[in-house]
């Protein structure tokens, strides 16, 4: 088996996670965060940086007391102590099993896939998905020791699909524990198979499923009620987000590609750069010129994730920052070389080609930042309180839908209370 010979690349991307239950589930008191775990993870989307928030219950009559609680949404990226994702593991499980791929045939797929991974990885990624597929059945046995001391489980369930078509790993895992109580492949994800899947964990377990955290897929809200009504389904916040503030994102989308399209010949700029230089001066001059189309380049090729990443408004700032170092430049210099001077002009009219686009853009982000603020709830407010302020957030942004001119900002807020209220 080969090493991995090229050193792992650095995260693209990063997330904060939190937990979303702040009360101890055994005693109900407030948990204190206390200390911050640091995960890099390899998707098949790039390199994820997690920064995990770790609280912990100081109750001393707790039987949780001082064991670390930990955000409940991290069993979504990968499996405790792995740096593979689970989208990575479900892909190779299915070049094995359903293409009958070989070790090395799975390697190189992985590697064309952009990935920096060893063969012997690919082994235990292999022996990882094996045991998981052993799980399949939830065992009653291994499940009695290791759940009865909590009385309780909340119960999170998401799945992930490698490719479009192909089956769905599904897998059910205790957030008290990090047990996985159970994972299945689903040719099909309709609320009557999930319902079947925590009907079964439900059996299994030597304890009652008190609630569940998930995604807010309309098949995994359905089978949640089927199998466990009247039990608390909390979504994840940054699913809510996204969801809620989709059209939201969709506008800056555009808004960005409009931008995009008007900022087009930075390359011609560059290669008259590179040509040989006559003399020191226009070396140096030319030098300057890369430089601020490397600015350039590096901004349009930046990209961010929804559902808080506003890579247009992002773009926008970056490249207004570049102009107006530009402006000061020529204000100095009396007038600018050719280069910069023809770089000038190509984003001073992509700005001001887009300006009417930016103030909606940037009006409907600000909403979806409040609410993630109160979601995040650093101040440790009480369930209750943060449930007070977010409704008092939605009544104005309510009346802000109802009196704003401009039908972009209308429909983004409109959206955001409707999937708040489903």
């Amino acid at each position: 088996m080969r090493k991995r010979r090229r050193p792992r690349p650095r995260p693209d991307r990063a997330l904060n996670l939190v937990p979303v239950i702040l009360d101890c589930p055994e005693c109900q008191h407030r948990t204190q965060a206390r200390y911050t775990n640091f995960r890099t993870i390899s998707t098949l989307d790039g390199v994820l940086h997690l920064t995990l928030s770790i609280r912990r219950c100081h109750n001393p009559d707790c039987p949780r007391f001082l064991r670390p609680y930990r955000p409940e949404t991290e069993p979504h990226f990968a499996l405790p102590y792995h740096e593979f994702g689970l989208d990575v593991m479900a892909l190779v499980g299915r070049l094995r099993h359903a293409e009958h791929r070989s070790i090395p045939e799975i390697h190189r797929e992985l590697t064309g896939r952009g990935l920096v991974v060893a063969q012997r990885t690919v082994t235990n990624l292999l022996d990882r998905y094996d045991e998981l597929r052993a799980l399949a059945t939830a065992d009653p046995k291994r499940l009695e020791p290791l759940l009865r001391h909590q009385h309780r489980a909340i119960l999170a369930i998401d799945g992930l699909q490698p490719d479009v078509g192909h089956e769905v790993l599904w897998v059910l895992r205790d957030c008290l524990s990090g047990e996985i109580l159970l994972a299945r492949s689903l040719l099909s994800s309709t609320a009557q198979d999930l319902a079947g899947l925590i009907t079964q964990v439900q059996k299994a377990l030597p304890v009652p499923i008190t609630g569940v955290v998930s995604d807010g897929q309309d098949s995994i809200r359905k089978a949640v009620a089927r199998a466990l009504p009247g039990a608390p389904h909390q979504l994840c916040h940054s699913h809510y987000l996204r969801e809620a503030a989709k059209p939201i994102y969709e506008a800056d989308r555009h808004a960005k590609k409009e931008l995009k399209k008007r900022v087009r010949g930075i390359r011609p700029i560059e290669r008259q750069a590179e040509k040989a230089p006559e003399t020191a001066e226009d070396d140096e001059e030319a030098e300057i010129v890369r430089g601020y189309c490397a600015a350039v380049r590096a901004a349009l090729t930046d990209d961010g994730r929804p559902p808080l990443a506003a890579s247009g408004l992002k773009l926008h700032l970056r490249l207004s920052a570049i102009a107006s170092s530009l402006d000061r430049v020529a204000a100095l210099a009396g007038e600018l070389p050719g280069g910069l001077k023809r770089l000038r002009q190509l984003l001073r009219r992509g700005l001001e080609e887009t300006a009417a686009l930016w103030p909606a853009v940037r009006e409907a982000y600000r909403w979806v930042h409040r609410a993630a603020r109160i979601l995040k709830n650093e101040s440790q407010l009480p369930g209750k309180a943060v449930r007070r302020r977010l409704v008092q957030l939605l009544v104005r942004m309510r009346r802000a839908a109802a009196t704003t001119e401009e039908p972009s900002v209308r429909a983004g807020l409109k959206q955001f209370l409707k999937v708040t209220k489903s």
